[in-house]
Protein backbone atom coordinates (compact mmCIF):
# COMPACT_ATOMS: atom_id res chain seq x y z
CA UNK A 1 0.00 0.00 0.00
CA UNK A 2 1.88 3.37 -0.92
CA UNK A 3 1.22 6.66 1.01
CA UNK A 4 -1.78 8.35 -0.88
CA UNK A 5 -3.94 5.19 -0.20
CA UNK A 6 -2.55 5.45 3.28
CA UNK A 7 -4.18 8.90 3.39
CA UNK A 8 -7.31 8.28 1.56
CA UNK A 9 -7.88 6.04 4.50
CA UNK A 10 -7.21 8.00 6.68
CA UNK A 11 -9.52 10.78 5.73
CA UNK A 12 -12.64 8.17 5.09
CA UNK A 13 -11.70 5.85 8.99
CA UNK A 14 -12.31 10.05 10.16
CA UNK A 15 -14.94 11.32 7.89
CA UNK A 16 -17.03 7.76 9.35
CA UNK A 17 -17.07 8.33 12.75
CA UNK A 18 -16.68 12.49 12.70
CA UNK A 19 -18.06 13.28 16.25
CA UNK A 20 -15.61 10.60 17.63
CA UNK A 21 -13.18 12.25 15.47
CA UNK A 22 -13.39 15.71 16.46
CA UNK A 23 -13.88 14.89 20.14
CA UNK A 24 -10.57 13.50 19.80
CA UNK A 25 -8.94 16.57 18.21
CA UNK A 26 -10.18 18.46 20.79
CA UNK A 27 -7.09 18.52 23.12
CA UNK A 28 -4.92 19.23 20.37
CA UNK A 29 -6.97 21.99 19.70
CA UNK A 30 -7.09 23.43 22.85
CA UNK A 31 -3.24 22.88 23.63
CA UNK A 32 -2.10 24.45 20.48
CA UNK A 33 -4.95 27.20 20.93
CA UNK A 34 -3.53 28.06 24.38
CA UNK A 35 0.01 27.55 22.93
CA UNK A 36 -0.06 30.10 20.34
CA UNK A 37 -2.25 32.95 22.32
CA UNK A 38 -0.35 32.45 25.41
CA UNK A 39 2.73 33.07 23.76
CA UNK A 40 1.72 35.54 21.15
CA UNK A 41 0.75 37.44 24.30
CA UNK A 42 3.96 37.57 26.45
CA UNK A 43 5.57 38.73 22.54
CA UNK A 44 2.99 41.44 22.61
CA UNK A 45 3.65 42.46 26.37
CA UNK A 46 7.45 42.16 25.30
CA UNK A 47 6.91 44.10 22.26
CA UNK A 48 4.94 47.34 23.93
CA UNK A 49 7.98 47.22 26.65
CA UNK A 50 10.48 47.24 23.66
CA UNK A 51 9.00 50.53 22.06
CA UNK A 52 9.18 52.10 25.49
CA UNK A 53 12.46 51.67 25.45
CA UNK A 54 13.36 52.53 21.91
CA UNK A 55 11.14 55.77 21.37
CA UNK A 56 13.29 56.43 25.40
CA UNK A 57 16.23 56.12 23.23
CA UNK A 58 19.33 53.75 23.84
CA UNK A 59 22.12 54.06 26.24
CA UNK A 60 20.88 56.28 28.64
CA UNK A 61 22.02 56.11 32.41
CA UNK A 62 19.45 57.05 34.48
CA UNK A 63 21.38 58.30 37.64
CA UNK A 64 19.80 59.30 41.43
CA UNK A 65 22.14 60.89 43.89
CA UNK A 66 20.98 62.60 47.21
CA UNK A 67 23.16 63.87 49.65
CA UNK A 68 21.73 64.25 52.99
CA UNK A 69 23.68 67.84 53.87
CA UNK A 70 23.49 69.01 50.04
CA UNK A 71 21.71 72.73 50.85
CA UNK A 72 23.28 73.83 47.57
CA UNK A 73 22.81 71.16 44.63
CA UNK A 74 26.77 70.81 45.40
CA UNK A 75 26.19 67.06 44.23
CA UNK A 76 25.06 68.28 41.22
CA UNK A 77 27.44 69.93 40.07
CA UNK A 78 30.06 67.53 41.09
CA UNK A 79 28.53 65.06 39.22
CA UNK A 80 28.15 67.28 36.12
CA UNK A 81 31.74 68.49 36.59
CA UNK A 82 32.89 64.67 36.73
CA UNK A 83 30.58 63.87 33.30
CA UNK A 84 32.71 66.61 31.26
CA UNK A 85 35.84 64.38 31.87
CA UNK A 86 34.01 61.54 30.13
CA UNK A 87 33.53 63.27 27.34
CA UNK A 88 34.97 61.15 24.90
CA UNK A 89 32.10 57.97 26.50
CA UNK A 90 29.25 60.90 27.72
CA UNK A 91 27.50 62.84 24.73
CA UNK A 92 25.63 64.79 27.37
CA UNK A 93 23.95 65.27 31.20
CA UNK A 94 20.81 66.59 32.38
CA UNK A 95 19.16 66.65 35.65
CA UNK A 96 15.58 65.38 34.90
CA UNK A 97 13.73 66.48 38.03
CA UNK A 98 10.16 67.28 38.08
CA UNK A 99 8.55 70.60 40.03
CA UNK A 100 6.29 69.04 42.49
CA UNK A 101 4.79 71.95 44.31
CA UNK A 102 1.25 73.13 43.09
CA UNK A 103 1.82 75.02 39.63
CA UNK A 104 -1.03 77.38 37.91
CA UNK A 105 -0.10 77.81 33.91
CA UNK A 106 -2.12 79.63 31.62
CA UNK A 107 -2.23 81.02 28.21
CA UNK A 108 -4.77 83.30 27.44
CA UNK A 109 -7.89 81.74 28.40
CA UNK A 110 -6.82 78.17 29.13
CA UNK A 111 -5.28 77.29 32.33
CA UNK A 112 -3.95 74.39 33.27
CA UNK A 113 -3.07 73.09 37.28
CA UNK A 114 -0.05 70.59 37.92
CA UNK A 115 0.33 68.89 40.77
CA UNK A 116 -3.49 70.17 42.24
CA UNK A 117 -3.81 67.76 44.94
CA UNK A 118 -7.17 68.67 46.68
CA UNK A 119 -8.77 68.58 43.45
CA UNK A 120 -7.20 65.27 41.97
CA UNK A 121 -10.59 63.67 41.78
CA UNK A 122 -11.11 65.71 38.67
CA UNK A 123 -7.71 64.81 36.44
CA UNK A 124 -7.26 62.34 34.33
CA UNK A 125 -3.74 60.69 34.13
CA UNK A 126 -3.57 61.27 30.56
CA UNK A 127 -4.35 65.11 31.29
CA UNK A 128 -1.64 65.74 33.35
CA UNK A 129 0.87 67.99 32.86
CA UNK A 130 4.62 67.29 33.58
CA UNK A 131 6.81 70.13 34.42
CA UNK A 132 10.13 69.22 34.38
CA UNK A 133 13.75 71.46 35.43
CA UNK A 134 16.78 70.71 32.93
CA UNK A 135 19.34 71.48 31.09
CA UNK A 136 20.26 72.38 27.75
CA UNK A 137 21.37 68.99 26.67
CA UNK A 138 17.41 67.31 27.86
CA UNK A 139 16.34 66.71 24.23
CA UNK A 140 19.38 64.82 23.45
CA UNK A 141 19.42 63.11 26.69
CA UNK A 142 16.01 61.87 26.23
CA UNK A 143 15.38 61.39 22.90
CA UNK A 144 13.41 64.37 21.73
CA UNK A 145 13.44 65.80 18.42
CA UNK A 146 12.49 69.78 18.03
CA UNK A 147 9.26 70.19 15.61
CA UNK A 148 10.19 73.56 15.64
CA UNK A 149 12.17 76.64 17.44
CA UNK A 150 15.26 75.43 19.47
CA UNK A 151 16.60 73.62 23.12
CA UNK A 152 17.64 74.92 26.17
CA UNK A 153 20.93 77.17 25.37
CA UNK A 154 23.71 77.08 28.21
CA UNK A 155 22.99 80.71 28.58
CA UNK A 156 19.36 80.23 29.33
CA UNK A 157 20.64 78.14 32.27
CA UNK A 158 23.26 80.88 33.60
CA UNK A 159 21.53 83.51 33.63
CA UNK A 160 17.75 81.71 34.41
CA UNK A 161 16.30 83.07 31.11
CA UNK A 162 12.28 82.67 31.53
CA UNK A 163 11.75 80.28 28.76
CA UNK A 164 10.65 76.63 28.21
CA UNK A 165 10.23 74.15 25.99
CA UNK A 166 6.64 72.35 25.25
CA UNK A 167 6.44 68.64 24.58
CA UNK A 168 3.93 67.67 21.77
CA UNK A 169 1.08 67.06 24.62
CA UNK A 170 1.47 70.12 26.20
CA UNK A 171 1.42 72.46 22.62
CA UNK A 172 -1.73 70.63 21.69
CA UNK A 173 -3.56 71.63 25.18
CA UNK A 174 -2.25 75.11 24.78
CA UNK A 175 -2.32 76.10 21.80
CA UNK A 176 -4.18 73.89 19.53
CA UNK A 177 -3.19 74.09 15.89
CA UNK A 178 -1.28 77.18 16.21
CA UNK A 179 2.81 77.54 16.36
CA UNK A 180 3.95 78.37 20.12
CA UNK A 181 7.34 79.73 19.05
CA UNK A 182 7.37 83.07 20.05
CA UNK A 183 4.23 82.89 22.44
CA UNK A 184 4.38 83.83 26.71
CA UNK A 185 2.59 81.62 29.05
CA UNK A 186 2.59 81.83 32.55
CA UNK A 187 3.94 79.80 34.88
CA UNK A 188 2.39 80.65 38.53
CA UNK A 189 1.66 84.19 37.39
CA UNK A 190 5.67 84.40 35.78
CA UNK A 191 5.77 84.43 31.93
CA UNK A 192 7.88 82.00 30.18
CA UNK A 193 8.64 82.38 26.57
CA UNK A 194 8.64 79.59 24.38
CA UNK A 195 11.48 78.79 22.77
CA UNK A 196 10.87 75.38 21.32
CA UNK A 197 8.89 72.29 20.98
CA UNK A 198 8.93 68.61 20.50
CA UNK A 199 7.65 65.84 18.16
CA UNK A 200 5.65 63.78 19.78
CA UNK A 201 6.89 60.53 21.72
CA UNK A 202 3.44 58.85 20.31
CA UNK A 203 3.84 56.23 22.64
CA UNK A 204 0.51 54.65 23.77
CA UNK A 205 0.09 54.35 27.20
CA UNK A 206 2.93 56.98 28.14
CA UNK A 207 1.12 60.17 28.03
CA UNK A 208 3.54 61.93 30.33
CA UNK A 209 6.51 61.63 27.80
CA UNK A 210 4.47 64.44 25.33
CA UNK A 211 2.64 66.28 28.53
CA UNK A 212 5.79 68.15 29.70
CA UNK A 213 6.81 71.45 29.71
CA UNK A 214 10.86 71.95 30.32
CA UNK A 215 12.73 75.43 32.10
CA UNK A 216 16.41 75.56 32.68
CA UNK A 217 16.77 73.76 36.47
CA UNK A 218 17.94 76.96 37.76
CA UNK A 219 13.98 77.86 38.63
CA UNK A 220 14.66 74.90 40.85
CA UNK A 221 14.84 78.11 43.89
CA UNK A 222 11.69 80.06 42.70
CA UNK A 223 9.36 77.52 41.80
CA UNK A 224 10.81 74.34 43.42
CA UNK A 225 11.40 75.23 46.99
CA UNK A 226 15.29 75.25 46.30
CA UNK A 227 14.84 71.30 46.63
CA UNK A 228 17.95 69.13 45.99
CA UNK A 229 18.13 67.79 42.34
CA UNK A 230 19.18 64.26 42.63
CA UNK A 231 17.89 62.58 38.96
CA UNK A 232 19.75 62.81 36.10
CA UNK A 233 20.29 60.95 32.57
CA UNK A 234 23.28 61.10 31.05
CA UNK A 235 23.53 60.05 27.52
CA UNK A 236 26.42 57.68 26.47
CA UNK A 237 28.23 57.54 23.05
CA UNK A 238 27.05 53.31 22.24
CA UNK A 239 26.32 50.56 23.86
CA UNK A 240 30.39 49.77 24.51
CA UNK A 241 30.43 53.66 26.17
CA UNK A 242 27.51 53.41 28.53
CA UNK A 243 29.05 50.05 29.96
CA UNK A 244 32.31 51.83 30.78
CA UNK A 245 30.83 55.22 31.66
CA UNK A 246 28.12 53.47 33.82
CA UNK A 247 30.89 51.67 35.90
CA UNK A 248 32.72 54.37 35.79
CA UNK A 249 29.84 56.67 37.67
CA UNK A 250 29.25 53.99 40.23
CA UNK A 251 32.81 54.14 41.19
CA UNK A 252 32.62 57.88 41.26
CA UNK A 253 29.37 57.84 43.41
CA UNK A 254 30.43 54.96 45.58
CA UNK A 255 33.48 57.54 46.76
CA UNK A 256 31.08 60.53 47.62
CA UNK A 257 28.84 58.53 49.38
CA UNK A 258 30.87 55.59 50.67
CA UNK A 259 29.56 53.06 52.97
CA UNK A 260 29.59 51.73 56.63
CA UNK A 261 29.70 48.14 57.61
CA UNK A 262 26.09 47.72 57.52
CA UNK A 263 25.93 49.02 53.88
CA UNK A 264 24.30 52.02 54.47
CA UNK A 265 25.81 55.17 53.62
CA UNK A 266 25.82 57.97 56.28
CA UNK A 267 26.44 60.66 53.70
CA UNK A 268 23.55 59.88 51.31
CA UNK A 269 22.04 57.90 48.73
CA UNK A 270 22.55 56.87 45.22
CA UNK A 271 22.52 54.71 41.89
CA UNK A 272 23.02 54.23 38.61
CA UNK A 273 21.27 52.02 36.05
CA UNK A 274 21.32 51.70 32.21
CA UNK A 275 18.35 51.63 29.73
CA UNK A 276 20.06 49.17 27.79
CA UNK A 277 20.80 46.89 30.72
CA UNK A 278 16.82 47.35 31.72
CA UNK A 279 15.94 46.45 28.42
CA UNK A 280 17.76 43.17 28.84
CA UNK A 281 16.22 42.01 31.58
CA UNK A 282 12.69 42.66 30.34
CA UNK A 283 13.68 40.88 27.08
CA UNK A 284 14.68 38.03 29.00
CA UNK A 285 11.94 37.89 31.79
CA UNK A 286 9.73 37.90 28.72
CA UNK A 287 11.41 34.81 27.11
CA UNK A 288 11.37 33.48 30.69
CA UNK A 289 7.60 34.12 30.97
CA UNK A 290 7.01 32.53 26.92
CA UNK A 291 8.43 29.53 28.27
CA UNK A 292 6.45 29.22 31.72
CA UNK A 293 3.16 29.58 29.95
CA UNK A 294 4.16 27.85 27.03
CA UNK A 295 5.21 24.45 28.98
CA UNK A 296 1.77 25.14 30.98
CA UNK A 297 -0.34 24.95 27.81
CA UNK A 298 1.86 22.08 26.38
CA UNK A 299 0.00 19.95 29.38
CA UNK A 300 -3.27 20.19 27.43
CA UNK A 301 -1.50 18.93 23.89
CA UNK A 302 0.16 16.17 26.31
CA UNK A 303 -3.43 15.14 27.43
CA UNK A 304 -4.83 15.62 23.90
CA UNK A 305 -1.81 13.04 22.67
CA UNK A 306 -3.07 10.35 25.24
CA UNK A 307 -6.56 11.00 23.82
CA UNK A 308 -5.37 10.36 20.50
CA UNK A 309 -3.29 6.91 21.46
CA UNK A 310 -6.78 5.75 23.34
CA UNK A 311 -9.10 6.13 20.21
CA UNK A 312 -6.29 4.79 18.37
CA UNK A 313 -6.36 1.31 20.48
CA UNK A 314 -9.81 1.45 20.23
CA UNK A 315 -9.38 1.92 16.36
CA UNK A 316 -7.32 -1.13 16.10
CA UNK A 317 -9.52 -3.51 18.03
CA UNK A 318 -12.31 -2.51 15.89
CA UNK A 319 -10.41 -3.08 12.82
CA UNK A 320 -9.11 -6.35 13.85
CA UNK A 321 -10.37 -8.64 11.64
CA UNK A 322 -9.09 -5.96 8.50
CA UNK A 323 -5.68 -6.26 9.75
CA UNK A 324 -6.21 -10.08 9.72
CA UNK A 325 -7.14 -9.80 6.20
CA UNK A 326 -4.50 -7.62 5.35
CA UNK A 327 -1.61 -9.31 6.99
CA UNK A 328 -3.17 -12.69 5.38
CA UNK A 329 -2.30 -11.54 1.95
CA UNK A 330 1.26 -11.03 2.33
CA UNK A 331 0.84 -7.36 3.89
CA UNK A 332 4.11 -6.35 5.75
CA UNK A 333 4.37 -4.99 9.25
CA UNK A 334 5.89 -1.59 8.19
CA UNK A 335 2.71 -1.17 6.13
CA UNK A 336 0.34 -1.76 9.07
CA UNK A 337 2.36 0.57 11.36
CA UNK A 338 2.80 3.66 8.66
CA UNK A 339 -1.43 3.26 7.85
CA UNK A 340 -2.18 3.81 11.60
CA UNK A 341 0.86 6.32 12.03
CA UNK A 342 -0.72 8.41 9.01
CA UNK A 343 -3.83 8.47 10.30
CA UNK A 344 -2.78 9.52 14.07
CA UNK A 345 -0.85 12.25 12.62
CA UNK A 346 -4.00 13.49 10.21
CA UNK A 347 -6.25 13.49 13.35
CA UNK A 348 -3.01 15.46 15.01
CA UNK A 349 -2.63 17.85 12.20
CA UNK A 350 -6.35 18.54 11.38
CA UNK A 351 -6.89 19.62 15.48
CA UNK A 352 -3.28 21.57 14.74
CA UNK A 353 -5.07 23.60 12.17
CA UNK A 354 -8.30 24.07 13.51
CA UNK A 355 -5.94 25.13 17.30
CA UNK A 356 -3.80 27.64 14.75
CA UNK A 357 -7.20 28.92 14.02
CA UNK A 358 -8.52 29.38 17.03
CA UNK A 359 -5.12 30.84 18.40
CA UNK A 360 -5.51 33.70 15.55
CA UNK A 361 -8.78 34.70 16.64
CA UNK A 362 -8.51 34.47 20.47
CA UNK A 363 -4.56 36.14 19.62
CA UNK A 364 -6.37 38.99 17.82
CA UNK A 365 -9.08 39.15 20.81
CA UNK A 366 -6.36 39.20 23.84
CA UNK A 367 -4.00 41.75 21.94
CA UNK A 368 -7.38 44.29 22.27
CA UNK A 369 -8.51 43.61 25.77
CA UNK A 370 -5.21 43.05 27.22
CA UNK A 371 -2.79 45.17 25.77
CA UNK A 372 -4.44 48.52 24.92
CA UNK A 373 -6.07 47.39 21.26
CA UNK A 374 -2.98 46.67 20.02
CA UNK A 375 -3.23 44.85 17.01
CA UNK A 376 -1.81 41.28 18.07
CA UNK A 377 -0.99 38.61 15.69
CA UNK A 378 0.84 35.18 16.08
CA UNK A 379 4.49 35.05 15.01
CA UNK A 380 5.24 32.58 12.00
CA UNK A 381 7.87 30.51 14.20
CA UNK A 382 5.28 29.85 16.52
CA UNK A 383 2.52 28.85 14.34
CA UNK A 384 5.14 26.46 12.41
CA UNK A 385 6.14 25.10 15.69
CA UNK A 386 2.82 24.85 17.32
CA UNK A 387 1.48 23.01 13.83
CA UNK A 388 4.32 20.64 13.73
CA UNK A 389 4.35 19.92 17.47
CA UNK A 390 0.98 18.67 17.23
CA UNK A 391 1.93 16.53 14.16
CA UNK A 392 5.28 15.22 15.83
CA UNK A 393 2.64 14.34 18.81
CA UNK A 394 0.17 12.09 16.65
CA UNK A 395 3.37 10.03 15.69
CA UNK A 396 4.83 9.43 19.30
CA UNK A 397 1.22 8.57 21.06
CA UNK A 398 0.03 6.60 17.57
CA UNK A 399 3.51 4.57 17.87
CA UNK A 400 2.17 1.85 20.45
CA UNK A 401 -1.66 1.46 19.04
CA UNK A 402 0.42 1.13 15.69
CA UNK A 403 3.56 -1.42 16.66
CA UNK A 404 0.42 -3.47 18.41
CA UNK A 405 -2.03 -3.75 15.73
CA UNK A 406 1.09 -4.83 13.41
CA UNK A 407 1.96 -7.55 15.69
CA UNK A 408 -1.12 -9.14 15.62
CA UNK A 409 -0.87 -12.77 14.27
CA UNK A 410 -3.77 -13.21 11.45
CA UNK A 411 -5.15 -16.75 12.40
CA UNK A 412 -6.07 -14.89 15.87
CA UNK A 413 -7.17 -12.04 13.73
CA UNK A 414 -9.33 -13.65 11.65
CA UNK A 415 -11.20 -15.14 14.49
CA UNK A 416 -11.56 -11.43 15.74
CA UNK A 417 -15.56 -10.68 16.43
Amino acid sequence: MNLWQAFKMAFKSISCKKTRSFLTMLGIIIGVASVVIMVSVVQGQNQKSMEYFEKMGTNKINVRAYSFSDMNNETSQKLYDYCLTLNHLIDGITPDMEIGQKLTIQYGAKTIAVNDWENSQNMSWEDMMHVKLGSDQYGVCNNYTLAAGRELSYLDIEETNPVCVLGAGAKEKLFNFIDPVGETITINGQPFLVVGWYNSMALEGWPELDNLIVLPYTFNRSLNQNSNIDTYVVKAKSASATTEALTLLDAYLSGLFPKNEMGYSDFGDYYVQSDNSAAENVQNQSNMQALVLGAIAGISLLVGGIGIMNIMLVTVTERTREIGIRKAIGAERRSIIAQFLIEAAVICSIGGIIGIAIGYVGTLIAGKLLLDGMILLPSIPITIGAFLFSVVLGILFGMYPAVKASGLQPVVALRAE
